[in-house]
């Protein structure tokens, strides 16, 4: 009988486990939220994930419970751990990267290095935190952000008047996330594998190029990053891994400084925008591995298949809607790229797919992976 793994969520993330899951020999089921979801083409159901029975009644008949996002409530990933049911990444450390207070104060605890922060519950208590870091900072919704929403930087206390009174209103001690203006050089992305028995690898280092606050390029691997940096990155990715028990892909973004410090910035786990180019660019790409490890199979292998990969998103799409028009042009002048694109409808600043190309040359690599994603732009 085939391993039946079970993905909670239909989003691309899904979608792209497909042909690994089929590669691999994989059953492998998808509870969407809806009709029209990316990964429609592996759902067997549909349905609210905030609704216990409807996930239990999904993971009835799987081995493995994973992830296309970190939202489901805790409650229902308790109900399904009562079960019996294996969920990986468990709850615990999903608490970790549902919350981002929870993240930093863990973090924090373990001697990770963070930005300096600290959870405000009120516009006196963020002004404090303002004269003390230079008049500016970073303040965060501590869930539900993502590419950039629920971020935004602050000189005064009344640029987030609106998030206050959303935490006055809310029930229970809730609070925002303010850090320190990150004087960072450059992003960086590390993603490691770790499996139930222990076992974790590791890719090689990313550099990652952000736009409006949403990832536009994968650099991998990062110019630059060999020795000492790449050195702390994994080791830094690795004991996050380990001593929060994730199981299954981990990517820990980090901002690196002046001095070369490296801070963390976001987790998830789960696979991740910056692992994208491990598809067509690594031995094991993410969505591969993910599935190895939450079903505790041995793990593969993380080599590059070149000096140089990179993975552009298509932002936005064509204006029209029409991708399937661009597609000659595209394929013809840049038949080395390899196009991977989700199913969604395109608008303006929407991740509708992504662009890798290979080669030996950074710069050679980087201009061909533009030219050809930008066929897809208006």
């Amino acid at each position: 009988m085939a391993l039946r793994v079970g993905v909670i969520g239909g989003g691309q993330l899904a979608r792209m486990m497909v042909p690994a899951a089929v590669e691999l020999g994989i059953d492998i089921r998808v509870l969407a939220e809806g009709p029209g979801m990316s990964a429609a083409i592996a759902a067997t159901a549909e349905g609210d994930y905030h609704d216990a029975e409807t996930v239990l009644a999904f993971a009835r008949d799987v081995d493995v419970v994973t992830f296309d996002h970190e939202h489901v409530p805790q409650d229902v990933l308790r109900r399904l751990e009562e079960a019996g049911v294996a969920v990986r990444p468990g709850p615990a450390p999903l608490a970790v990267a549902q919350d981002k207070i929870v993240m930093r104060r863990r973090l924090s605890d373990l001697g990770i290095a963070v930005p300096d922060w600290a959870a405000v519950h009120d516009a006196e208590e963020l002004g404090r935190f303002l004269a003390d870091h230079g008049g500016r900072a970073v303040v965060k919704t501590p869930r539900g952000g993502y590419d950039g929403k629920g971020v935004r930087v602050v000189s005064d206390p009344a640029d987030v008047a609106d998030w206050f009174v959303a935490v006055a209103e809310a029930a229970g001690d809730q609070a925002l996330l303010v850090e320190e203006l990150v004087p960072f050089t450059r992003e960086l992305a590390q993603s490691v594998a770790r499996r139930p028995s222990g076992e974790v690898v590791a890719w090689p280092l990313v550099e990652t190029v952000q736009r409006d606050g949403v990832c536009a390029e994968v650099l991998a691997p990062a110019p630059d990053s060999a020795g000492r940096l790449a050195d702390v990155a994994e080791e830094t990715a690795v004991r996050i891994a380990t001593e929060l028990g994730v199981t299954g892909v981990l990517a820990v973004e980090l901002f690196q400084t002046a001095d070369d410090r490296l801070l963390v910035n976001e987790l998830a786990m789960r696979p991740h925008n910056t692992g994208h180019w491990t598809i067509d660019g690594a031995t094991t790409s993410q969505f591969e591995q993910h599935l190895r490890a939450v079903l505790d199979l041995p793990l593969g292998a993380t080599g590059a298949h070149a000096p140089a990969a990179v993975m552009i998103n298509v932002l936005g799409g064509p204006g029209d809607g029409d991708l399937a028009a661009r597609y000659p042009a595209a394929l013809a002048a840049f038949p080395e790229a390899k196009y991977h694109f989700y199913g969604k409808e395109p608008r303006p600043g929407r991740k509708i797919g992504h662009v890798t190309v290979l080669g030996d040359d950074l710069e050679d690599v980087v201009y061909r992976a533009r030219s050809a994603a930008a066929h897809f732009d208006d």
